[in-house]
């Protein structure tokens, strides 16, 4: 069975009309920017640092089992909103326009082992701009997994889910290492890099400021309370990696979701850039307390097309950016959370063994009026 390209029905001029309306949807929502906004995220940012106060408060008396599980159950919900909601969204720039010193991507410091300069290079600049384009885009996979048949099978790919599990556990330390793309500079030559070097150790304070914070002193004002409250730190960090990765791989992983050749972007127009974040994101669907979790990243694919627009107003233009996946007979994919997890690991899994003998290449080439493109279906 031949995959079908599922953008070959659009002309080089739709794709460019595409384009021009949502970059009318972008600057709607600029224009109308203020003071609602702006109290969203201060309301937000306030609300997190009350109930983790509140939360490590609790667990002063964590020696008590009821104690522990609900200064457990605070924390790591904390966690999730500083690294969802707040850390991530602030950092990409989309509360930038309050000129508040202190909710500024370049101030912002996240509770995250991977400084927050780094991250912005590898998320913001090299993902957001390579969306899930093969060899480009070290979030697609992690750097770590086989994520498309056309790649080459070897007999390391068996361990994939072992090694994607691993990372979901440990997720902030994963993301410190391809922020670092540790993979790339393990050889000796690449180590002595000053750069390197540099970075290396900015991510080395930032593990030790983390660790200390986390697993040294609040354990140690707990007294009494120190080696449970160990443990539960542990958990919350435990939980808010497993609860991120789920929510990241659910953007770019499921069943549906295209991926991309690199050659694919040579002379890529701003509405093939576009049409690129549209066919290689996906959404989850839920209620609003399950968006704001997600840091609004169930809205993967208005994010991807607007990263630097306010969080809270992605559901709004989520509308407008469906009516017009409609519009141009295109498929937004979406589901809810555990369809999503599930299509995601089953694609782990199933691209951990070899493609069967008559599997036909999915590789796909499609051809517009001053457009030729080669897509790869998920």
């Amino acid at each position: 069975m031949t995959a079908i390209d599922p953008t070959a029905h659009l002309t080089a001029e739709q794709i460019e009309e595409l384009g021009r309306e949502l970059d009318a949807i972008r600057d709607e929502v600029i224009a109308s920017r203020g003071e609602k906004d702006a109290a969203y995220i201060r309301k937000v940012i306030a609300a997190q640092r009350k109930l983790e106060l509140v939360s490590r408060g609790v667990l002063l008396f964590s020696f008590f089992p009821p104690a522990w599980i609900i200064g457990t159950a605070g924390l790591s919900v904390a966690k999730i909103m500083d690294n969802m909601e707040i850390g991530h969204n602030i950092l990409h720039g989309q509360w930038d326009w309050m000129r508040d010193p202190k909710i500024h991507s370049t101030t912002w410091e996240w509770d995250h082992v991977s400084p927050a300069d780094q991250w912005k290079h590898s998320h913001n600049e090299l993902h957001h701009t390579y969306t899930n384009v093969i060899g480009k885009d070290n979030d697609l996979g992690y750097g770590i997994m086989r994520v498309d048949e056309d790649q080459r099978w070897h007999p390391i790919h068996l361990g994939q889910p072992l090694w994607n599990f691993i990372n979901a556990c440990f997720f902030e330390y994963g993301i410190a290492a391809y922020d670092l793309e540790l993979g790339k500079n393990l050889n000796k030559r690449r180590r002595k890099n000053p750069e390197f070097r540099a970075r290396a150790k900015a991510v080395g304070r930032k593990i030790r400021k983390q660790v200390l914070k986390d697993y040294v002193i609040h354990p140690l004002l707990s007294g009494p309370s120190f080696l449970p409250t160990l443990a539960a730190t542990f958990t919350a960090n435990l939980v808010r990696n497993l609860w991120s990765h789920s929510v990241i791989m659910c953007g770019h992983f499921p069943e549906g979701v295209q991926v991309f050749e690199r050659r694919s972007i040579n002379g890529e127009t701003r509405g093939q850039w576009y049409l690129r974040q549209m066919m290689g994101s996906a959404n989850i669907s839920g209620s609003k307390a399950m968006h704001f979790m997600t840091g609004n990243l169930s809205h993967q694919i208005e994010h991807h097309l607007f990263p630097d627009l306010p969080s809270n107003r992605y559901a709004e233009v989520a509308v407008k950016v469906r009516a017009l996946f409609e519009k141009y007979e295109l498929d937004y994919v979406t589901g809810p959370l555990p369809k999503q997890v599930f299509s995601a690991w089953r694609k782990v899994f199933r691209l951990s063994l070899p493609n069967k003998p008559d599997k036909p290449n999915k590789r796909l080439k499609s051809k517009t009026p001053d457009r030729e493109q080669e897509l790869v279906a998920a």
